[in-house]
């Protein structure tokens, strides 16, 4: 598919497919229509592996039942007799569900909102040529960064575009688009001895914020630092976590202030609020409405303006996020942080979560540290227990001796507690760095066992 229909005829079948909802006997019902395009093309040592090209429409449909039975189909076949057998499909789907309480649709605006810059022209106009001189461009940047490369072992640049349009039967109505773009670079090093592959990558809503030749150094830079990594002994250290792995490691703390999360009792969050979970330097927000980032938008899945909600305020848990659902259980006002796709119900997700920085650089803050990890990598960190906060995880990173940085280490474990480890932490640095929705400085963290030999 290479054409989209316009946005009156969207307009049109998706009001039509309320109608035909509610002729089916539901108390309410919404309509989600999706399209969008992406391009990516990707090198291995120059040459071409992958060249791709994708065009995408689809649309959902959910039926309400008075007593709390939903349910949903989806499709991408966009002719009348397909759309009608999409809502027969969902109400068939809705009387045969469970009910449940606080299943309800949002009866306020949808307001776009132009100051949040979702879509960049630079981007939608990028082409296929351009995009081969990227990944050209990175290729040659690894290549020439540093003389332990041995293979660029791909180069690779996506963009696209993305149109929604969501209305319901209690009157919302509206749309919005956005693009983004990302780049990256994994690379092979060797120094004779010891081989190494690894990379580094970054997406953002503007162009200009993709720096081509510097992300194609930092792969190298990560990569070759790790090269003959051994395990350091084992004992109590200070680590120095760069941003990148603070950043994996907010999001698993985000995912535990999720209201479903903590009804279900799958959250050592529960019954956390005003209470000091972190230590004073550790303040967590999430935040829908910033400018440019990959999780900014006008309004949820359910059309609730997006917002701003402190989690962790100095170390005190504030707040959970919400849908329309649990917020109703709570008796609290949804946060906006509804979210679903064409083919699944409501559910509850961070935004863009920030975690707040410190005053300090990287370097001045490693520099104090007299024995310790300067902390690249946790593996498994999927592993987390939710609701015991128990965790044990590989680890990569470099060893920390009198404030400097002397060789790479591999093959240790770090075990704790994750309610234990927030607490240990000293101090953030002023480095905040978004990755994708998530932004991060670098941190502190002290009296953590770090098993090798």
């Amino acid at each position: 598919m290479t054409e989209f229909l316009s946005r009156g005829e969207v307009e049109y079948m998706s009001e039509w497919m309320l109608d035909e909802a509610k002729r089916g006997g539901v108390s309410g019902a919404d309509v989600l229509y999706s399209e969008g395009a992406g391009s990516g093309i990707s090198l291995k040592d120059g040459e071409i592996e992958e060249c791709v090209t994708g065009f995408t429409a689809g649309i959902g449909v959910r039926t309400i039942m008075s007593d709390g039975r939903q349910g949903i189909s989806f499709g991408n076949r966009l002719d009348k007799p397909s759309l009608k057998e999409l809502v027969e499909w969902s109400l068939f789907n809705c009387r045969n569900s469970e009910s449940e309480e606080g299943i309800m649709l949002y009866e306020g605006k949808l307001t776009p909102d132009p100051t949040l810059d979702l879509e960049d022209p630079e981007i939608t106009a990028i082409t296929p040529q351009k995009r081969m001189e990227f990944c050209q461009i990175m290729t040659e940047s690894a290549m020439s960064a540093d003389s332990s490369i041995l293979s660029v072992r791909s180069a690779a640049w996506n963009d696209g575009w993305g149109s929604t349009f969501y209305c319901t039967t209690t009157g919302l109505h509206g749309w919005e688009r956005g693009s983004s773009a990302s780049c990256g670079v994994t690379v092979i090093a060797t120094d004779g001895k010891n081989t190494e592959m690894g990379g580094h990558g970054i997406e953002s809503r503007r162009f200009d914020e993709l720096d081509i030749r510097k992300t194609a150094q930092k792969a190298v830079g990560k990569t070759v630092s790790a090269l003959g990594g051994r395990p350091m002994k084992t004992g109590p250290y200070t680590i120095v976590i760069e941003p990148e792995t603070v950043a994996s490691l907010i999001d698993v703390i985000g995912d535990l202030f999720c209201a479903p999360e903590i009804h279900k009792g799958r959250s050592m969050m529960k019954d956390r609020l005003g209470t000091q979970v972190a230590s004073s330097c550790v303040t967590l927000r999430d935040d829908g409405r910033i400018p440019w980032k990959a999780g900014t938008g006008s309004w949820d899945a359910e059309g609730v303006p997006t917002g701003r909600t402190l989690l962790i305020e100095d170390g005190i848990a504030r707040s959970y996020l919400y849908n329309l659902q649990y917020a109703w259980k709570d008796g609290v006002t949804s946060t906006g942080n509804a979210c679903r796709g064409m083919s699944s119900l409501p559910d509850v997700g961070a935004s863009n979560l920030l975690l707040d920085a410190g005053s300090e650089t990287d370097e001045s803050l490693i520099s104090r540290v007299k024995s310790g990890l300067y902390l690249t990598e946790l593996m498994g960190l999927h592993t987390i227990d939710p609701i015991s906060g128990d965790f044990s995880v590989g680890a990569k990173g470099q060893l920390i001796e009198n404030g400097s940085i002397t060789r790479p280490v591999s093959g240790v474990t770090i075990a704790s507690n994750l309610m234990d480890f927030l607490k240990n932490i000293v101090a953030a640095g002023s480095d905040l760095i978004f990755f994708g929705s998530t932004a991060a400085p670098t941190l502190v963290v002290e009296n953590i066992v770090i098993a090798g030999e």
